[in-house]
């Protein structure tokens, strides 16, 4: 489809509004896709001018904006704020619709576009407080420099607003107005600063596994529950950092196993200092125990909460992760390092991520970029990318920085240290289209928001409370407050911009020190050679507990005592193993850090995969190039196959069909290709595995919706007999977050069990058609006779045409009519499926939950391996592409290459982005 070389007329009230109406009805009715009405002019006017010349009244100077065969933009300016309200313009040009609803989603205003479903999130986002919190920030925290970027970049996206209807802005909105009168509000600096808040919060660490090992108390006891989450295995998963520990006469952080030529320390910036607020525990007395039947329903009914609120990372945190790393020169082939990065995230349509560079055409004092990579859109800057002089990438740190709290509330307040203290109250409006407006009453601790107001479930605790003999009588019950690093006003946007325009690792560390929340993994490599990492972030010190479980709010002893000092943080420099990989494992070994940054680490199959690979390679001498590093991305070995797969060929399989089965695993190699029958197999089988050891032992808070079997009730004591009789319960939770989800946590619960023979786990009740199960092989015959009449009712009966990838499928969703219009809107504004390889906790992180099923629920949501130095040689790919405009060729025109690993180049310097531009389109004043 050419380039727009006009743009349409600003100002169409009237026919062209009336004519999108009328196709898209036609569309709904007669079901007419690409091609038909969808075809025509009238969905064209939305995309994006690309060639030819604009006026702004806001600039400046003349800015160019030139865009590749994939439409990724370059910009160039003569001044900052002219570049920043080009890259407003720009953006909002390709993704205004996606900048639109995350920013009603960020303040809790998704009921004003789409009505009356989404006033239960609203009201939790407003309890939430996230877009108060950003206007804290915009107003008392960031710098004036910061704003006076967010200010340009607002200019610039109602530069493209201005005098247009919506429906000349994205097609999205037409449909909007078949039940909405819907109006689009100026863009606003907060607006981009709220971004930061959904982006926290979908990264926001262990707040799920607080909740499921509080629920999982009604039916384990707490050595079951510690079985469940085991502690890392630092034996067979080596850490981010090697070695390093506080120094005691100093208060910083020695990185002793590195062998740079500065220690990298700061001397900017004042220690944090104390805050109020509490934390957990795990070891009962007055706090939270281990036993009892758990805060069931407002706990339960909190998890339900959290699976309505937009997921806009990823579902409900799980599975967020990241690969990235580093490799030095001394191991390279060009001498210079080489850095890879492919952050772990929901797949979306468009992409979260947005290509782009941002180059002051003279790079002086005056106008210090000179950077591209991945940004957001609806925010400045760029996220993660390069710029002349350094590299960096991101992954999860999966701090833990959210604690819940067990309230004894009353009509006048919530009990501290025996006094009644008065909540903070502030009422919020909500409005809503087509509907009249709600208003709810937000209840605030010391500590954060109560959040058990949001349910009418979570008003009153339960009938048993998770807590001590020292805890106060629970009366008529008591509530769920949540304390989080987020809701207090932070300067991660100002280290957004101190990052694009850093030269060195201590400028790189100077502009971690603000990246507060969320807390990330920030590897680093520069034109000199050096290779680093950093974890920054507020991180709480707890007087009291671990964070594990939810505390007693009644107890001041569990309060935030402060944050971890940034010096104290760890970090490397010049490593002397000559490479750096993160993956979500842990940072440190805990024995050496006396902080704790959390409980709940990833457990590291990724990294210790990741590292395996590049010491096979650098071995005996060997270098590794850039397209070894893509190759490594791409990787999709499973390491729970090494485990189990050896111990299923040998069970004695006497059913033919499932013997034919069976033997699709001998001589497999554990890689889960997208038409691998074995990797099918297999797949099916562990998750079969996991539901009949774990998932039916699971109280129904955790279990996937629809998953529905025959229980003792939660309180039975003794035989089961006509008192205590099975019941039927069904499973509460989505199944994108239900649990076992199958994830690498997993594998270190199996692994030690594999090796006994009998055990608790291994016992499951006999049906109708299986017999009771009391021995692991036993156990795992059953999973595979299972697994294989799955698969028949999936695939087919004859196992020579099943394949991975016809199970593990993946689906490009539009995130708002596309995943809950008219069906036939659907049709229109998806894209799919793709059958890929990759799976669960494998390097190509394709992952899938196996208590919900196969299909792909998170991706690497972008691909990047820099080379350093001889920056045009570098790759890149995104995993729709640049345009949110739904038939625009560029709406999913890089989905093919990404789903089969390649990458395509990355044009940097002027030579390479103009032998590259396909469009070029000049804003002028």
């Amino acid at each position: 489809m050419p380039s727009n070389t006009t743009a349409p007329p600003a100002k169409k009230k009237g026919r062209r509004a009336r004519l999108i109406l009328l196709v898209l009805v036609l569309a709904l009715v007669a079901g007419v896709g690409y091609g038909g009405f969808w075809g025509v002019t009238t969905v064209r006017a939305s995309f994006p001018q690309t060639t030819g010349e604009i006026r702004l009244d806001s600039l400046s100077g003349e800015v160019e904006v030139k865009r590749d065969a994939n439409g990724v933009p370059q910009i160039y300016a003569d001044n900052e704020a002219d570049l920043f309200r080009a890259q407003g313009y720009v953006q909002a040009q390709d993704r205004f619709y996606e900048m639109d609803v995350r920013r009603h989603v960020t303040a809790g205003r998704l009921s004003e576009m789409f009505g009356e479903s989404q006033i239960e999130t609203d009201s939790f986002l407003r309890t939430l407080g996230w877009r108060r919190v950003a206007q804290q920030e915009y107003d008392k925290v960031l710098s004036p420099e910061t704003k006076k970027y967010l200010q340009a970049y607002a200019e610039g996206v109602n530069a493209y607003l201005k005098d247009r209807d919506p429906a000349d802005v994205s097609v999205e909105y037409a449909a909007l107005a078949l039940t909405n009168d819907y109006a689009i509000e100026p863009w606003t600096p907060v607006d981009s600063v709220a971004w930061l808040k959904a982006m926290a919060w979908d990264l926001r660490g262990n707040m799920q596994d607080e909740i499921d090992r509080s629920l999982m108390t009604s039916r384990m006891s707490a050595s079951q529950i510690k079985q469940l989450y085991p502690d890392y295995p630092y034996a067979l998963h080596q850490p981010i950092v090697d070695g390093g520990a506080v120094d005691e006469s100093t208060g910083k952080f020695d990185p002793k196993g590195s062998a740079g030529d500065g220690d990298g320390d700061l001397t900017t910036g004042e220690t944090p200092g104390d805050v109020p607020g509490s934390g957990s525990d795990s070891s009962g007395s007055s706090g939270s125990s281990s036993g009892g039947s758990g805060a069931q329903s407002q706990l339960g009914a909190l998890s339900e909460v959290l699976d309505g609120v937009p997921a806009l990372l990823g579902p409900n945190g799980n599975g967020i992760g990241s690969n990235s790393w580093v490799v030095s020169g001394q191991y390279t082939t060009s001498g210079k390092p080489l850095l890879a990065n492919d952050p772990h995230l929901a797949p979306q349509l468009p992409s979260l991520w947005y290509q782009m560079g941002l180059h002051c055409r003279s790079v002086s004092a005056t106008c210090r970029y000179d950077v591209s990579g991945y940004t957001f859109s609806g925010m400045p800057g760029v996220i993660i990318g390069h710029n002349d002089k350094i590299a960096w990438g991101l992954t999860n740190l999966g701090a833990d920085v959210t604690d819940l709290y067990l309230e004894k509330i009353g009509p006048d307040g919530y009990l501290v240290d025996g006094k009644v203290k008065p909540f903070t109250v502030r009422d919020e409006t909500i409005k809503v289209a087509g509907g009249e407006d709600r208003t709810i009453t937000v209840r605030s601790t010391e500590r954060g928001p109560l959040v058990s107001d949001r349910s009418s479930d979570l008003e009153k605790v339960g009938q048993k409370a998770p807590v001590g003999n020292a805890a106060p009588d629970r009366g008529t019950g008591y509530g769920v407050s949540l304390q989080w690093t987020a809701l207090q006003p932070g300067k991660s946007m100002d280290a957004i911009f101190a990052l694009d325009r850093a030269k060195d690792f201590d400028q790189f560390r100077a502009a971690a020190k603000n990246f507060e929340v969320p807390s990330q993994n920030l590897i680093y490599a520069d034109t000199e050679g050096h290779i680093g990492y950093q974890s920054p972030g507020k991180i709480p010190q707890r007087a009291k507990g671990d964070g594990t479980l939810p505390a007693p709010g009644w107890d001041s002893s569990y309060r935030w005592k402060g944050y971890i000092p940034f010096e104290q943080l760890p970090y490397e420099y010049n490593p002397k193993r000559g490479y750096i990989v993160t993956a979500n494992q842990a940072v440190i070994d805990a024995k050496d850090y006396p902080d704790l940054l959390t409980k709940d680490w990833g457990y590291g199959s990724r990294s210790q995969r990741i590292n395996d690979l590049i010491e096979s390679k650098t071995k005996d001498g060997g270098k590794i190039s850039p397209d070894d590093m893509r190759t490594m991305q791409t990787d999709n070995r499973s390491e729970i196959a090494t485990l189990l797969n050896p111990l299923l060929l040998k069970i004695d399989i006497s059913d033919p069909y499932v013997r034919e089965a069976q033997k699709l695993l001998e001589g497999w190699d554990y890689t889960q290709e997208p038409d691998s029958a074995a990797a099918a197999y297999f797949n099916a089988v562990w998750r079969n595995v996991l539901k009949l050891s774990f998932g039916n032992k699971l109280p129904k808070e955790l279990r996937a919706e629809g998953d529905c079997i025959n229980v003792r009730p939660a309180d039975a004591t003794g035989p089961v007999d006509e008192q205590n009789k099975l019941v039927r319960e069904c499973g509460q939770r989505d199944p994108d977050s239900a649990q076992p989800d199958g994830g690498d946590r997993w594998y270190e619960v199996v692994r030690p069990l594999l090796k006994q023979e009998k055990s608790e786990w291994w016992v499951t009740p006999g049906n109708r058609t299986d017999q009771a199960t009391e021995t692991r092989d036993q156990l795992l015959a059953r999973a595979m006779k299972d697994a294989r009449w799955e698969l028949t009712a999936k695939l087919g009966k004859d196992v020579s045409t099943w394949s991975w990838g016809r199970l593990h499928q993946l689906t490009l969703k539009n995130q708002t009519l596309g995943t809950a219009g008219p069906g036939v809107v659907q049709q229109l504004l998806n894209r799919g499926p793709w059958n890929l390889g990759g799976g669960e906790a494998a390097v190509d992180a394709t992952g899938w939950n196996a208590a919900g099923g196969y299909e792909v629920i998170w991706v690497p949501s972008m691909r990047m391996v820099v080379n350093v130095g001889d920056w045009d040689k570098s790759r890149w790919i995104n995993l729709t592409g640049a345009s949110g405009h739904a038939f625009n060729s560029h709406y999913t025109d890089q989905t093919d290459a990404w789903a089969k690993g390649d990458l395509y180049d990355w044009a940097y310097g002027k030579a390479a982005v103009d032998a590259a531009t396909k469009d070029t389109l000049k804003l002028k004043p």
